[in-house]
């Protein structure tokens, strides 16, 4: 088991590589099956910077025609989730009319995914979709209905493929879970 140090925590592999590869196959299978044939041109809304990874890996396998946006939101500090939700960038390009799949690398309090509902609400979109890499169930508390979910998680803490702790480990290749016997 390989592990890795952030700062003052050490953390040990939890999901390898393959096994998020498959995960995202599956995913977008999903996706496509759900999008195939589709007319219009849906919108990726690449939810920075966590979902970079996981939108590069997704958006490979899709098979119709789609458009990236980006936007940015913040709840975290460290390891524990502030409860507020703050958009740190907006949406980079007009989403009114569109239909728009969120692609969020994890969805644990559902804060994030109900404030950002709203804001395309607010913008004018014609629907949208939840598309997440990881789900946390034990740490949702919201009513959330979720379109699409590659992964189902424990309620730990973890870094890699897209996570951080304090703004690194995101390029890690796997993804890693806190190692609390080591600190």
């Amino acid at each position: 088991m390989k592990r890795v140090r952030l700062f003052d925590k050490t953390f040990r592999t939890f999901i390898p590589y393959e096994d998020i590869e498959k995960a995202i196959d599956a995913v977008a299978d999903k996706v496509n099956a759900d999008f195939d044939g589709c007319t219009d041109i849906p919108v990726l809304l690449c939810v920075l910077n966590g979902s970079i990874l996981f939108t590069a890996e997704l958006m490979k396998r899709l098979t119709f025609n789609c458009e990236i946006v980006s936007t940015k939101l913040s709840s975290y500090c460290g390891t524990e989730s502030t409860g507020q939700v703050r958009q740190v960038m907006g949406l980079t390009a007009d989403i009114s009319g569109r239909r728009v799949i969120v692609i969020e690398d994890i969805v644990d309090s559902g804060n994030t995914i109900l404030e950002l509902k709203k804001i395309l609400a607010e913008k004018g979109a014609a629907e949208t979709y939840i598309c997440t890499m990881l789900l946390k169930p034990d740490a949702c508390r919201k009513d959330l209905h979720l379109d699409y979910v590659a992964m189902e998680i424990p309620n730990d803490f973890i870094v890699g493929f897209g996570l951080d702790y304090n703004e690194i480990g995101r390029n890690l290749k796997d993804i890693y879970i806190l190692d609390e016997d080591k600190g």
